[in-house]
C-alpha cells in the first residue's frame, strides 16, 4: 500500500515530486530544534533533583544519576521496537511520535512534586522519543543512495548544532525563567517540531508485502547477520562510547585545570564542549559529501584513527583553552565517523529496513551511554582525570581496528555518483 502526502493547499502530491532535498532541509530544522530542546534541561537537571527533593529514600547524587541513565536504558529496548513499526507503518509517523510524543512528557516534567517522579517521565521519554533514529530511517529511505553520505552527514550536523546550543541556551534559560518554565519551554519546542513533519515532511512510503516480511527476531536477526552489520553496530558502540565516556568528568576537570576556582571554569566547559560540536557539525556534511565521492569505507578507517590520536594530547593539557583547542580539532575525526557508519548501514543492510536498521543502531548508541559513565568513573579512580582522555583515545584506537576489518572484508559498496542529469528525486 502506498502512503501519500498532501501539501498545504489540501492537493494530493505524486510520490515522485517529493523532493529529497526538500525534505532534507526540513528534517535538518525537525533535528535542530529537537536536539536543541532535549539539551536545554541538561545543564540543570541535577540541580532540579535537588531542588525536588527524594521521598522514598536513598541520596540526591543516586537519584540525579537515575534521572539521567533511566532514559538511555529505556531507549535500549524500545528503539527497536520502534524501527520495525517503521518498516511497516512509514518512518514519518514513527518522527511524528518522537517529537509530539516527547513534547507532552518533558512538559509534564514540569510539574512533577518529587525525583522519583521525575525518574518516571525520564524513563517514558526514551520508550517514546528517538528523534535521531527516525530522522536517520527517514532520510536514508527517501534520498538516493548516492547522496546518503551527504544527506546523514547534514541531519547530523544539525545535531551537532544543537548539542552545542543546547546547554548554553538551557544555562541562560534556567536562570532568567527557573527550571520548570525550562522543562514547558522544551516541550514546547518539540511540538514545533513535531508540527514541522506533520506539514512539510512528505513520504513515499512502500511496506515490504505481509507475505516478504520476516518476523520481528527474524528481520532482525537478517539485519544483524548482512555482511559487514556486525561491524558497524561495533563500530556505532564504539563511536558513542568515545564521545560520551569523557561528559561525566569534563567539568570537573575543567575545575581542576583552573586550580578550583569555580569562576570561569562553568563558561569554559560550555566553550569546549561548543567548540567540538561545532567542527564536529562541519566535519561532518563535509566529509558525508566526500565519502560519496571516495567512498565512505575511506573516510571511516582515517577518522577514527585520527581521533585515536588526537585524543591522546588531551591527557596532557595544562589549560581550558588547550583542552578546547584538541577537542575542536577531534571534533573533526569524531564528525567524520558519524555519517560513515550511517551510510554505509544504508548500503549494507537488507532493503525496506530503514527503520530497524537505526532503530538497532539507536539501541547500540544508548546502551554505550548507559555504560559511560560507569567506566569513566573507574578510570578517573583508577588513574585520575587524565586517564579519562587516555581511555577515549583507546576506544577510538580499537574502533580504527574494526574499522580495518569492516573495510577488508566488505566489498565496497559505495555508490558512483550519478551523471549529469539524472534525476535526483525519490
Amino acid at each position: 500500500m502506498r502512503r501519500r502526502s498532501f501539501s498545504l493547499a489540501g492537493k494530493r502530491q505524486n510520490p515522485s515530486e517529493i523532493s529529497w532535498r526538500r525534505n532534507l532541509a526540513v528534517l535538518s530544522g525537525v533535528q535542530v530544534i529537537s536536539t536543541l530542546g532535549f539539551g536545554l534541561i541538561f545543564p540543570f537537571l541535577p540541580l532540579y533533583v535537588r531542588d525536588l527533593g527524594v521521598s522514598t529514600g536513598g541520596s540526591l547524587a543516586f537519584w540525579a544519576g537515575l534521572a539521567f541513565s533511566a532514559q538511555a536504558f529505556t531507549m535500549v529496548i524500545a528503539s527497536p521496537i520502534w524501527g520495525a513499526v517503521a518498516d511497516r507503518s512509514g518512518r514519518k509517523l514513527m518522527l511524528e511520535r518522537a517529537t509530539l510524543g516527547g513534547a507532552v512528557i518533558v512538559a509534564a516534567m514540569g510539574f512533577v512534586q518529587n525525583a522519583e517522579q521525575l525518574v518516571i517521565l525520564r524513563a517514558l521519554q526514551g520508550a517514546t522519543t528517538g528523534v535521531i533514529a527516525a530522522n536517520n530511517a527517514l532520510v536514508a529511505a527517501q534520498t538516493p543512495k548516492e547522496h546518503s553520505g551527504f544527506a546523514l552527514g547534514v541531519i547530523n550536523m544539525a545535531r551537532w548544532v544543537g548539542v552545542a546550543g543546547g546547554p548554553l541556551v538551557g544555562g541562560v534559560i534556567g536562570e532568567i525563567f527557573g527550571f520548570r518554565e525550562s522543562f514547558w519551554i522544551t516541550g514546547a519546542l518539540l511540538g514545533v517540531a513535531g508540527i514541522g513533519v506533520v506539514l512539510w515532511v512528505e513520504e513515499d512510503f512502500h511496506p515490504v508485502q505481509a507475505s516478504e516480511r520476516p518476523g520481528f527476531w527474524a528481520g532482525y536477526r537478517r539485519i544483524f547477520t548482512a555482511q559487514g552489520m556486525r561491524g558497524l553496530y561495533g563500530l556505532a558502540f564504539l563511536r558513542s562510547l568515545g564521545a560520551t565516556v569523557i561528559v561525566p568528568i569534563l567539568a570537573l576537570f575543567v575545575l581542576a585545570l583552573n586550580q578550583g576556582h569555580e569562576a570561569g571554569s562553568v563558561a569554559m566547559t560550555g566553550v569546549i564542549i561548543g567548540a567540538s560540536a561545532v567542527t564536529s557539525a562541519v566535519s561532518a556534511i563535509y566529509l558525508g559529501r566526500l565519502g560519496d565521492r571516495i567512498g565512505h569505507e575511506r573516510i571511516l578507517l582515517g577518522s577514527a584513527m585520527l581521533a585515536a590520536l588526537l585524543f591522546v594530547p588531551q591527557a596532557f593539557v595544562t589549560s581550558g583553552w588547550q583542552l578546547a583547542i584538541w577537542q575542536a580539532l577531534s571534533g573533526i575525526a569524531v564528525g567524520g565517523l558519524v555519517p560513515s557508519v550511517s551510510a554505509l548501514m544504508n548500503l549494507y543492510a537488507p532493503a525496506g529496513n530503514q527503520g530497524a536498521t537505526y532503530g538497532l543502531d539507536n539501541s547500540v548508541q544508548a546502551s554505550a551511554r548507559v555504560v559511560a559513565p560507569m567506566i569513566a568513573a573507574a578510570l578517573a579512580a583508577w588513574i585520575g582525570y587524565r586517564g579519562v582522555f587516555v581511555g577515549a583515545a583507546a576506544i577510538y584506537a580499537v574502533a580504527a581496528g574494526v574499522a580495518l576489518l569492516v573495510t577488508r572484508r566488505t566489498p565496497v559498496l559505495s555508490p558512483t555518483p550519478p551523471q549529469p542529469g539524472t534525476d535526483l528525486r525519490t
